[in-house]
């Protein structure tokens, strides 16, 4: 035998850590999107824990549990306030439904004629349509139940997202406190992993991570302040509720237009059908305007992802980890998409430079 051909691999070894992590990972797969959104969390904010941290003396604790708090009041609790106040008003809503469709009034209501250009047609097209009353009232009490289920699961998966951000704050405590000590095992592990440019992956995870997720929260705070305007000028009520709703549906691909759309709807429904046009004209050209602005502004400081993939990850991640994948799947997608791009030499060098 060659005396410097490799030593044979210690297979049992090998198989014993292979078990170990398939063990580890079966524990931890209940709590693996917490532990993944918690990871985002605390490599977003790292540089302000690193700011409190040096506010506080050095005191990793007492900055970790500061910072926990704020985003305890900052995020769990708003959406806490909207999935209770969702799971109220979808209740009302089917009673309501169920008392018209029992009752067999249904007119087109009177403020459709009054939207320009369009009423009219869409007022006369609805009128044709209730004339078969008997197969409309039949076709919507077959629908009534399927649409209850359908909006109860909408509040039980808010109310499980409120769960899973709850515990991956909790999580993220740990992670800021001892944060210090996971980056230099990690650093060790990936030099290891990767090689030579484990540096420059790391590098490219974190900023990467960072812009998409301010893209996507700082897109949705200022979609949120900019419809909390709207409302306020046209007179809406229960404007910060709307507006944090709005905040919510900036997450999704084509969300916000379901808040003001409604907002416009109730205005027209008042029979304020001028304020009603300046919601839409607001909610089209501002509200959903921003995104087109400020998000490519945001996530240019990490990836530039494809629309594509934004949605996909979003639709993807919330099929695979429930309301938190609306921040994991486009993040995920993103950290894969940059390390390709830099492994294949395809991106930009002003980008790689970042």
């Amino acid at each position: 035998m060659d005396s410097t051909s490799k030593p044979p691999r210690n297979i049992p070894q090998v198989a014993a850590i292979a078990l170990l992590t398939i063990g580890c990972f079966y524990v931890l797969r209940p709590f693996l999107p917490a532990i993944l959104f918690a990871a985002a969390i605390a490599i977003s904010s790292w540089p302000l824990y690193n700011m409190l941290l040096r506010r506080m003396g050095g005191r990793r604790t007492l900055a970790a549990a500061t910072l926990t708090l704020s985003l305890t009041l900052v995020v769990i609790l708003p959406v806490a306030l909207v999935a209770y106040n969702l799971a109220d008003d979808v209740g009302r809503f089917y009673e309501q439904l169920r008392a018209v469709l029992e009752s067999g009034q249904i007119t087109p209501p009177a403020w459709l004629s009054h939207i320009p250009l369009v009423g009219e047609p869409i007022e006369r097209y609805l009128r044709e349509l209730v004339a078969s009353r008997e197969q409309m009232l039949e076709l919507g009490k077959r629908m009534l139940e399927p649409a209850r289920h359908a909006l109860l699961n909408g509040s039980l998966a808010l109310g499980a997202g409120v769960a899973q951000t709850s515990l991956a704050v909790f999580v993220a405590f740990f992670l800021y406190r001892d944060g210090h000590r996971l980056l230099a095992a990690m650093a060790v592990m990936m030099t290891r992993v990767v090689g030579a440019n484990a540096a420059k992956v790391a590098h490219t995870v974190s900023q990467t991570v960072r812009g998409v997720m301010y893209g996507l929260l700082g897109t949705a705070l200022a979609q949120a302040l900019v419809a909390a305007l709207g409302f306020a000028i046209a007179g809406v009520p229960a404007v910060p509720l709307l507006s944090f709703a709005t905040f919510v549906m900036s997450l999704v691909p084509v969300g916000p237009p379901i808040v003001w759309g409604g907002a416009a709807i109730w205005l027209f429904q008042q029979g304020r059908t001028g304020w009603g046009v300046f919601m839409l004209v607001w909610g089209l050209l501002l509200i959903s305007g921003v995104d087109n602005i400020v998000k490519p502004m945001l996530i240019s400081r990490g990836s530039s992802l494809p629309f594509l993939l934004v949605l996909l990850g979003v639709l993807g991640g919330v099929f695979a980890f429930g309301f938190v994948g609306l921040f994991i799947g486009p993040t995920l997608l993103a950290v894969g998409y940059s390390l390709l791009r830099e492994w294949t030499g395809t991106a930009p060098a002003d980008e790689l430079r970042q």
